[in-house]
Order: C-alpha cells, then sequence, then structure tokens
C-alpha cells in the first residue's frame, strides 16, 4: 500500500526526517511511536503532501508521489487526521463531515454556483455518506448539532467521520487521543479497531504508547528523525534501543522540571 524510501526532511539543515524506509502492507495498522521530536508529525506530513522531502520517495499503490499534491492524494484515497480538532465553525457536524468527501466530487463551482442537477444529486449523494460515516463512528444522533458545541472526544470522532466520508485506503491519524480522557480514549481505540476489523490500512501516531500496543500490528519507532526500531509491539517492547530512547527523553523532562 505504502513504501518510503530513503525519505528525508530537513529545516535549516537539520533533519527532522532522515533517511527513513518503511513499507506498510494493506490492511495493516502500523504505529509510528518515539520521543518528543522525533518527526512523527512531519513523516505525516510528507506522506500527505503538505511537506516536499529533501531527498527520498513515497509511494501509494506503486505510483509515486513525487510533486502530488494533498487534494490529489486525498482523491486517490490518501486522509489524515490532523492533531488538534480542526473543524469548520458555524457549520454542523454533518456539514464538517461533508467537506471530506468534496476531494472526489465531479462537478466544479460552475455547478455549484448555478445549483445545476448534477450537482444537487452529488450533494445529495455525499450527505448520505456523511450520515453512513457518522453512524460508523457512533455519532448519527449528533448530525445537526453544531460542531464547536462537541465536547473534545467527540470533535475527535467526528474528524474519524470526515476522513471516512471520503473512503479512504490510508487513514493517517496523527495524535487523535492527545487530551483525552481515558473513557474517551477507549471509546476512540475501539472505533479504531473496528476501521482496522473493516480492512482499512492506518497509520498511527500516538503518545499514549500503551494504546499503540494494543492496536497495532507492526510498530515503527523514529528517534531524532531516523527509525531505531520496527517490529511487532511485543518485539519493540523488549528493544533495548526503544527503551533508551524514551528513557533519555524522561530523563531530560526530569532535568527540565
Amino acid at each position: 500500500m505504502l513504501t518510503t524510501e530513503n525519505l528525508a526532511r530537513s529545516f535549516g539543515g537539520v533533519f527532522a526526517v532522515n533517511d527513513v524506509t518503511m513499507s506498510v502492507p494493506q490492511g495493516e495498522l502500523r504505529g509510528i511511536i518515539g520521543p518528543n521530536g522525533a518527526g512523527k508529525s512531519t513523516l505525516f506530513n510528507l506522506i500527505s503532501g503538505h511537506l516536499a522531502p529533501t531527498r527520498g520517495r513515497i509511494t501509494y499503490r506503486d505510483k509515486s508521489l513525487a510533486g502530488t499534491a494533498p487534494h490529489r492524494r486525498a482523491r486517490d484515497g490518501v486522509a489524515i487526521v490532523f492533531q488538534g480538532a480542526r473543524l469548520f465553525h458555524g457549520m454542523t457536524a454533518l456539514e464538517n463531515v461533508m467537506v471530506g468527501a468534496h476531494a472526489r466530487t465531479h462537478h466544479g463551482f460552475v455547478a455549484a454556483a448555478l445549483r445545476l442537477p448534477g450537482h444537487r444529486r452529488e450533494e445529495r449523494l455525499i450527505a448520505e455518506r456523511a450520515r453512513e460515516a457518522l453512524e460508523q463512528v457512533g455519532m448519527a444522533d449528533f448530525a445537526d448539532v453544531s460542531a464547536e458545541s462537541l465536547p473534545l472526544g467527540q470533535q475527535r470522532r467526528l474528524q474519524v467521520a470526515r476522513a471516512l466520508c471520503g473512503r479512504p485506503d490510508l487513514l493517517l491519524l496523527d495524535e487523535p487521543a492527545s487530551g483525552l480522557r481515558l473513557g474517551e480514549r477507549q471509546i476512540l481505540a475501539d472505533l479504531l479497531r473496528q476501521l482496522h476489523d473493516k480492512g482499512i490500512t492506518m497509520l498511527l501516531i500516538e503518545h499514549d504508547v500503551s494504546m499503540v500496543m494494543s492496536l497495532a500490528d507492526r510498530i515503527t519507532v523514529l528517534d531524532l528523525g531516523k527509525v531505531i526500531a520496527e517490529g511487532t509491539p511485543e518485539a519493540v517492547s523488549r528493544d533495548p534501543r526503544v527503551v533508551s530512547a524514551y528513557l533519555g527523553q524522561e530523563s531530560s523532562d526530569a532535568a527540565r522540571r
């Protein structure tokens, strides 16, 4: 489904991602973990097209993504749930979710402005898909509720629904559990498990390592932009390089405190 080869991105000569090579087969839930500053979010932004690599190659379904804009990648089935709740204010939950399908619409601005029949049919179809996506994340009853009035846990699930409305083949999740309470984290974990069971390929960045360990088929560990370990959750949790990277981060945090 997805491969990266010697992928790198530098900022002012400092590499946030440095020669990352990995391969994610279709249907896998791949966890991406690492201490703060490891390059996890930069890696996601490279895959989604929001950043261009300094060097290296990204291949999606055997096709190079070089020079492909984010909206083209979305149209090809790559969706991202960003860290933090990014919602469209003044819109209902349903309207927010509908936005996720517009990368794949076929009728342009003129058809929308003139409210041509083809555009109206497409909008009805998108609304139906949005309601299905809300049902998938357990929020069907909140379709007409203002999105910004929802609690954080539901806003995060709303973001997942918006991504699902675009019918993605590859779903990138950047710290979706950040800031959530324990019960909200469990609801989110159950949702991701259900999506995995349906065969959606996922890459999951998450600081809650126990959550990643419980969900992922395989885990890639980054530290200072480089891959330091990769394997099953059991193997990764025992890898001395991973233990050292996290203990070093904890020591640094303690020193700053």
